[in-house]
């Protein structure tokens, strides 16, 4: 499990040591971002070996640089699985909860997110694991004090320059909120849109065919919302890793409605003469400038979402 050694996290370590006594780890990663972390590293490593579990303090490789709270997550999260799996352990365990899921939901409405991003934090992705997803910030506090353990208090959560930290300001005086039914509309958020990529990948299965590197994807009259994650799945298989932000989708969009050719990323989607609604995607432009293969109609007429 990450632990940070604040209020949250440490609460957790608490919780996983008394359910799970001796089949659990602990692992704290220090940025070195800030001078006291080595020194708050070594106080949960000690709180981790009076409980008798196992610890290990993680460091980037080199300085993080740009937007420093995102930098810092994609290296703490790389470090966390590197360990992970070199310590053969099964899952990940971090300590987000309904308050967290709060601030995610309010942060991405204000980013006009769909259902994907409104789904927020999930409980569960790839091998992270978030179990007290469900409880609130204060029941956490409440076993920390219980348990008289001082925890660390780090001076980012309450500094404005960054988004989440100026939000929770905002949010602290707004007890007409529930987090815990945040965090349910989040769950039944993420349940929808799991069942969007279910469906998504069925469509695939005959909408898109690839030939040698040169894939073509047709369009049946598909709601928006599935359209868009088929175009948006045909090219991640094209190019595995691609980012595609929502500006760059709605001119991709706005190219294809016009039948007209665009690039995106290192691919071409090119429209395919007398062949309505259907596109081709590929990468190479000798490639692309080969005849398309057709893609066949579904052999069940009444497939429709």
């Amino acid at each position: 499990m990450a632990i940070s050694g604040g209020p949250d996290s440490l609460a957790l370590l608490l919780l996983a040591h008394a359910g799970f006594p001796n089949h659990i780890a602990a692992a704290t990663v220090d940025h070195g971002l800030r001078r006291e972390a080595s020194d708050e590293a070594q106080y949960v490593g000690e709180i981790c070996r009076d409980l008798g579990v196992p610890h290990a303090i993680l460091s980037p490789p080199s300085p993080i640089t740009g937007n420093l709270q995102s930098q810092a997550r994609k290296a703490r999260y790389a470090l966390l699985e590197d360990w992970r799996a070199r310590e053969n352990l099964g899952w990940i365990a971090t300590a987000h909860h309904a308050d967290d899921q709060l601030e995610t939901l309010v942060m991405r409405l204000n980013r006009s997110s769909g259902v994907a991003g409104l789904a927020g934090i999930r409980a569960r992705n790839g091998s992270i694991v978030r179990p007290v997803l469900g409880w609130q910030r204060i029941e956490l506090g409440d076993i920390l004090a219980e348990a008289d353990l001082p925890f660390v208090d780090d001076p980012s959560n309450r500094d404005h320059r960054y988004d989440r930290a100026r939000l929770r300001a905002a949010l602290a005086d707004a007890d007409w909120l529930d987090p815990r039914a945040v965090a349910k509309s989040a769950a039944l958020l993420g349940e929808a849109s799991e069942a969007i990529e279910w469906m998504t990948a069925q469509r695939l299965r005959s909408a898109l065919v690839d030939d040698g590197g040169v894939a073509t994807l047709a369009y049946r009259g598909e709601p928006h919302a599935l359209w868009h994650r088929m175009v948006l799945s045909a090219l991640e298989r094209a190019q595995p890793g691609i980012m595609v932000g929502e500006a760059a989708y709605r001119r991709l969009a706005a190219a294809m409605a016009r039948g007209d050719k665009a690039s995106i990323g290192d691919l071409t989607v090119s429209p395919i003469a007398g062949q309505p609604k259907r596109w081709t995607i590929c990468a190479a432009p000798a490639r692309c400038a080969k005849a398309a293969p057709s893609v066949s109609e579904p052999a069940d007429k009444t497939d429709r979402t």
